[in-house]
């Protein structure tokens, strides 16, 4: 897997990450990038963790299925980004609570943090039916969404919350596309 298709699936990953974080930075009467930086900590170094775990546990199966792992890495990607596009599309909207008052509440941003990247577990999953080398990869899926979200606690301070599901429709789209892209590689369609 190119660094290219891994720098997307961090981006597609980390837009439920960056609409936690525009949240966030809507709770803050004034932007405090010191609280920003840890935010943004939480959601890269979870996004990074997760699929490492994800990884691991792949990998302990990944000699039964290989005649089909292709699929399953598709199957993966396609419904983690449909979840995401669902949602996006969902007229309701998610309540979010705010971690950030006067000081953070890390009790919150844990719990913020497992729920935005337990996708990434799954993408992990399916990284041990691809061969890919997972340090650089959960690196840069880490780096990738902590920019991201500080960004997203910055946007959100800034401007509110018109661009979450945007960020959200964007994000299950990349997802999908990079599962269909691998199922048609592994199916010889595309070289």
């Amino acid at each position: 897997m190119s660094i290219v298709e891994l720098f997307l699936i961090g981006v597609g990953l980390s837009m439920d990450a960056f609409a936690v974080a525009v949240c966030q930075g809507l709770c803050m009467p004034k932007l405090n990038l010191r609280q920003g930086g840890v935010i943004a900590l939480y959601f890269g170094g979870f996004q990074a963790l997760m699929p490492l775990i994800g990884w691991f546990l792949g990998f302990q199966f990944a000699g039964y299925i290989q005649s089909f792992d292709h699929w399953v890495a598709f199957v993966l990607l396609a419904l983690i980004g449909g979840n995401m596009v669902r949602e996006a599309l969902s007229p309701e909207e998610e309540e979010t609570s705010c971690a950030v008052n006067s000081k953070l509440n890390h009790k919150k941003l844990f719990m913020m943090a497992v729920a935005t990247s337990i996708d990434a577990l799954a993408i992990g999953v399916a990284f041990a039916f691809m061969d890919v080398l997972i340090l650089p990869a959960v690196s840069l899926i880490g780096c990738t969404t902590f920019c991201l979200s500080l960004v997203g606690v910055v946007v959100g301070n800034f401007f509110g919350s018109r661009y979450k599901k945007r960020a959200e429709l964007t994000g299950g789209i990349i997802l999908i596309l990079l599962g269909v892209k691998i199922l048609l590689e592994h199916l010889g369609i595309l070289a």
